[in-house]
């Protein structure tokens, strides 16, 4: 029999070998999992009867690692941060109570078992706990009360064996006193708060060294993560769907605003002024102003509750400033809703009409007050232009300012507070100013802030977007030639890429020709072109994108020049000089289309056009492209090369990386957006990568230097037991071109210029356009969208990671919430996955599929009674949904 923990080895010494041998394991994305140590799985695998016992103390293990994480450092944390992890580690506590219950009755049922091999599975469970390499000694405390009910346990038999184990278990329990004493001062600040004392005199050792040791394997963000937690980012002072500043108004408009009315005096004579200007404003009341809610919930309104109903009924918009102008940062709970909630209830019965606005006092708030909004279906609208005539006395000094700050905005939202003489003096001086320099004053619409009257001399700046008017396509596949080595995959490749044009990126069926095998002639080809395209066909706001797929060829003319064809199905490759498609004919239709912008894209390889270089980036690229025609071609590869048709999923390597791109993973820059030159960017090196094919890319000659321009879709999809993953080939395709597009990238960047070939066997170096700034809402759909991409390549963890971000910057984001969920269910984490279900409930009640997968997880986890109540839920709302089957099956189960 091993000797114990205090006979075996002198404390010091343990403690040294445990730094050395746990120091050296560290994991990437810590505190998914409970860490699976190779003792355990050892001394499991040398005695199965031992594995239940060793999975429980590791995850007993795991949730006293947690806990020292989460309040180790607490010292340093905010308090809203400490009370956070003082509510999860209380969770994770009492979690170690019932597993602890859980070992005891493990116990209890081995030590009922007449067989004699009991007691070396206790010895097996022993080793690990004196012994295992991976544990320091301030691990083995994790295990001091479960050892304390083992040998209370064991001291009822008075078998020689229970006798030597029982004096086993005893000695370790001398050991763990004395490592207990080594930690007393960190131990106490930690574990106290969570009804257990430890009252002996022990002095500190190496505290800091075992922490930072349980910091390689868990991060705090993880385990809230775990518990249903993600903390928000601090609030982003831009506009989004949450909360409007006015900064992304048009420019030199602005919006006039009130707070802290109704005055008895004061408003009527404000909005004389806005009348007399024929200008609109809000006006942000405080309820105690109006009324009040009495306990019956009937509403008591008073006097200048009148003088609100009359800014109604003259359309000016009137919205909740609190009931009692509290700081709701400070507020949480049935007095936040108080706060909100009943100024609400008081303004609609004063006017059913009331604008679904909120404006936090002093704009003070948090993530539960607009959690909050959002479930009132009110905005939260702020400012940037400060009047400060709450704290200015002298009106020219007002007028100064506000006029000095909209000069510096050039649009905004201004705050002015009705209820002061100030205000109402230095209104009219405003207005006269501003509207000399040509500013608009929009008002709310009932849907956002918009100028319904344009003033003489405002100029309005025009929105730039990717400014479309119609999309056309010409998509060729040819598999079947007559005389040509047939292909596998061309056919279905152009298939793929029309699909993803009509379903991804909206083009209208009716406008995308699709050209496959036989009907791929060289006439209908051209026809298409010249009968479709060609001349005024198109508009001058058009995108035309162009996908072959098919052989293609290089012919070297006299001049010693090469020239590349794109072959049709009926081309003879003796002939294929005069019944195959020249460049040159390529490049005569480009040049007679009016549409803005045209890309071609040929899966096909050959050399023999003259490209000119892509073009450059520019901050203001929707701007600049929206004026600058753009004809660009991106090809599989050169005259020597053939096209690999052996990728995933029946496409070849090209179209297959090529179809990636087009889901998200060409938008190399995050803004949205997928030009022709990031596509390059992105398929040129990873076909490369994974091919003996050399992609080319440039522009047309005549090409103003635009670019063709994809806008990435927002992903709609929550995921669940249908959602879609990709095949292993395409996974390891995939890997394969993330890994080379890693090794390439200079360290330290993020972006870097790209090399890829041109057509004439040179290099262009290819830079992709500044990122514009994007706001909270699209930040989060993004970070969502590739924790999708990541979902379906099977990178649970750091899919997991991606949709924690979209919840940082939008807490309500309830698609990202379900996905989280989903996750960790395909890990098989049920507890964590029905923590993010019920959490996608608690922002969109109403989510069908969200019920589903919370029923699967209640399933999993073998809580019958919720399952049975999410499967029926899930059915009242989608009794005939693509899940009822499912849910329908599994309550037959329960």
């Amino acid at each position: 029999m091993p000797c114990s923990l205090s006979r075996r080895l002198s404390l010091p010494a343990l403690l040294l070998a445990a730094l050395t041998v746990a120091g050296c394991s560290k994991q990437e994305e810590a505190g998914t999992a409970t860490p699976t140590q190779a003792s355990a799985q050892a001394a499991a695998a040398a005695n199965p009867a031992a594995a239940p016992l060793l999975t429980a103390l590791q995850k007993q293990l795991d949730g006293h690692r947690r806990i020292v994480v989460l309040l180790a450092d607490e010292a340093q944390q905010s308090p809203a941060d400490r009370q956070t992890s003082s509510r999860i580690g209380q969770q994770l506590f009492h979690d170690g109570l019932e597993q602890r219950q859980a070992i005891a009755a493990q116990f209890d049922a081995l030590l009922r078992d007449p067989n004699p091999q009991r007691f070396a599975t206790l010895g097996t469970v022993l080793d690990y706990i004196e012994s295992s390499p991976e544990l320091y000694d301030a691990d083995r405390l994790a295990f001091r009360e479960t050892l304390r009910e083992l040998h209370q346990r064991v001291g009822a038999d008075s078998s020689l064996p229970a006798v030597k184990l029982h004096q086993r278990i005893g000695e370790d329990l001398e050991a763990l006193d004395e490592i207990e004493r080594n930690y007393n001062q960190e131990l106490t600040r930690i574990f106290s708060r969570f009804e257990r004392t430890r009252a002996i005199e022990l002095k500190r050792e190496k505290w800091d060294d075992y922490v930072a040791h349980l910091n390689t394997l868990y991060k705090r963000e993880a385990i809230l993560r775990d518990f249903g937690v993600i903390e928000p980012y601090p609030m982003s002072m831009q506009d989004s769907d949450r909360e409007i500043f006015g900064r992304d108004l048009p420019a030199k408009t602005v919006v006039l605003t009130f707070d802290d009315g109704p005055h008895k005096a004061y408003t009527d004579e404000v909005v004389a002024i806005l009348q007399r200007y024929d200008v609109p404003g809000v006006f942000f009341e405080v309820g105690r102003n109006l009324g009040a809610v009495q306990a019956d919930g009937k509403v008591k309104l008073g006097p200048m509750a009148g003088i609100s109903r009359n800014l109604m009924e003259h359309g000016y918009a009137v919205g909740n400033h609190s009931l009692t102008h509290a700081q709701l940062s400070r507020t949480t709970g049935d007095a936040l809703r108080q706060q909100v909630l009943d100024t609400d209830t008081l303004l609609k019965g004063v006017d059913s009409k009331r604008a679904p606005l909120f404006r936090f006092p002093y704009g003070a708030r948090n993530a539960e007050g607009l959690q909050l909004l959002n479930e009132a279906g009110l905005k939260s609208i702020m400012w940037n232009i400060d009047s400060m005539d709450w704290a200015d006395p002298v009106p020219e000094s007002i007028v100064q300012r506000v006029v000095d700050q909209v000069q510096k905005e050039q649009r905004g939202i201004i705050l002015f507070h009705d209820i002061h003489d100030r205000a109402v003096k230095a209104l009219p001086q405003i207005l006269d100013k501003l509207i000399a320099d040509g500013y608009q004053f929009a008002g709310w619409n009932g849907r956002d802030f918009s100028v319904s009257r344009a003033r003489k001399g405002a100029v309005a700046d025009t929105t730039v977007t990717t400014g479309y008017e119609k999309s056309w396509a010409i998509v060729i596949g040819i598999d079947e030639y007559a005389k040509w080595p047939k292909l596998e995959y061309a056919g279905r490749d152009a298939q793929s890429i029309a699909d993803t044009l009509t379903d991804q990126f909206g083009f209208p069926s009716s406008q995308v020709i699709v050209l496959k095998n036989q009907q791929a002639t060289r006439n209908n080809i051209l026809a298409a072109f010249h009968d479709r395209l060609a001349d005024e066909r198109t508009g001058k706001n058009d995108r035309v994108f162009v996908f072959f797929a098919g052989h293609g060829a290089t012919r070297q003319l006299a001049s010693g020049r090469d020239l590349g064809y794109i072959i049709p199905v009926d081309s003879d490759p003796n002939e294929f000089a005069t019944d195959a498609i020249a460049m040159t004919d390529i490049q005569n239709i480009a040049e007679s289309m009016q549409a803005k912008h045209v890309l071609f894209v040929m899966d096909a390889c050959y050399s023999g056009l003259g490209l000119t270089r892509g073009g450059g980036s520019s901050s203001s690229f929707l701007r600049e492209n929206a004026r600058r025609s753009a004809r660009q071609m991106l090809t599989a590869g050169g005259a020597d090369q053939q096209v690999a048709d052996s990728g995933p999923n029946g496409h070849s390597v090209f179209t297959w990386v090529l179809l990636q791109a087009l889901g998200g993973k060409g938008d190399l820059n995050g803004d949205g957006l997928i030009t022709g030159t990031e596509l390059a960017a992105y398929v040129a090196p990873a076909v490369s990568a994974v091919s003996r094919q050399t992609p080319a890319f440039g522009s047309l000659p005549g090409s103003q230097g635009g670019e063709f321009v994809f806008q990435v879709p927002d992903s709609q999809e929550y995921l669940n037991a249908g959602s879609d993953q990709l095949s292993a080939d395409a996974i390891a395709l995939n890997s394969r071109v993330d890994a080379a597009a890693q090794d390439a990238k200079p360290a330290g960047k993020t972006e870097a210029p790209v090399t890829v070939a041109d057509l004439q066997g040179g290099k262009s170096t290819l830079v992709v356009p500044a990122a514009v700034p994007t706001s909270d809402r699209q930040r989060a759909q993004q970070a969502n969208d590739r924790g999708l991409q990541l979902y379906r390549e099977k990178r649970y963890d750091e899919a997991a990671v991606q949709f924690t971000e979209a919840l940082k910057l939008r807490p309500d984001f309830a698609q990202a919430a379900n996905n989280l969920g989903f996750v960790y269910y395909r890990q098989q984490r049920y507890a964590e996955a029905a923590r993010w279900l019920e959490n996608t409930l608690k922002i969109d009640p109403s989510r069908a599929v969200a019920y589903l997968n919370l029923g699967d997880a209640y399933f999993n986890a073998g809580d019958k009674v919720k399952a049975k109540q999410a499967y029926s839920t899930y059915l009242e709302l989608q009794p005939q949904g693509s899940g009822a089957a499912q849910a329908r099956a599994q309550l037959q189960k329960l």
